[in-house]
């Protein structure tokens, strides 16, 4: 314990130092100046260095707002010319389905305007003919695809020669030779007689007949032949063949 207390005592004792007692509220406001006068120091050392770049902080924010503004008009016109877009899209659709209806009235027309004008040169020529009282003849016999396969559509004009003649009453039946499976057979129309009604005849000069038929859709059609029958007879008047054209 001596040695404790000489030593605290003697010259090899630690120093004292004595200090005044700063409050800390004087310290924080030596502080405070200090630190934010070094954040706007540095501020400005960022704020000189941009514009010493190049860089101008204002400017760049009023082309940045014209920017802005710019897309702005763009998206509204865009919308603007979009709406247009479909609109004009869908008056060329309507124009487009008129101008197909308006094309297929006019093929109907052209092709009721041939067939007025065949029928014309052939009457024509119908009146310089001379056959026997009462002939009756197959003229302009046709028979063509129709739209659905397997389907065929026939057309022919009947026509009964002399002034006199008396009316026709009677019936026509078609027969159709198909190959199928490498056998060739015949198909008959009328098939029953509920389609009877259909094939019956009755005129005194002339008759257009138009007939379709259906057969199987594996079949080839070959020909038809077409045979007018009397009423009451039991064999044809008239026979007539046809391919397909």
């Amino acid at each position: 314990m001596w040695r404790r207390v000489k030593r605290s005592f003697s010259i090899s004792a630690p120093k004292l130092a004595v200090r005044p007692h700063i409050p800390w509220y004087l310290r924080w406001s030596l502080t405070v100046p200090f630190v934010l006068a070094s954040l706007g120091l540095a501020w400005w050392a960022y704020g000189s260095g941009l514009e010493l770049a190049g860089f101008y902080r204002g400017e760049t924010q009023r082309e940045l707002a014209g920017l802005r503004e710019q897309v702005a008009k763009l998206e509204i016109e865009n919308t603007q010319l979009s709406t247009q877009v479909a609109q004009y899209e869908r008056q060329i659709q309507i124009e487009q389905a008129s101008s197909q209806e308006t094309s297929k009235q006019l093929k109907n027309l052209s092709d009721e305007n041939d067939r007025l004008q065949e029928d014309l040169a052939f009457f024509q020529n119908l009146t310089a003919m001379h056959g026997k009282e009462g002939d009756l003849g197959v003229h302009r016999l046709r028979l063509e695809r129709d739209k659905m396969p397997g389907e065929y559509h026939l057309r022919m004009l009947l026509v009964q020669s002399g002034q006199r003649a008396k009316e026709f009453n009677g019936s026509y039946q078609l027969v159709a030779t198909v190959l199928k499976g490498g056998l060739r057979t015949t198909h008959l129309f009328p098939q029953d007689a509920s389609d009877n009604a259909q094939f019956q005849l009755s005129f005194k000069y002339y008759r257009r007949v138009e007939q379709s038929i259906q057969l199987p859709q594996d079949a080839q059609l070959e020909n038809i032949q077409v045979r007018i029958f009397e009423q009451g007879a039991s064999e044809p008047k008239v026979k007539q063949s046809v391919g397909v054209s």
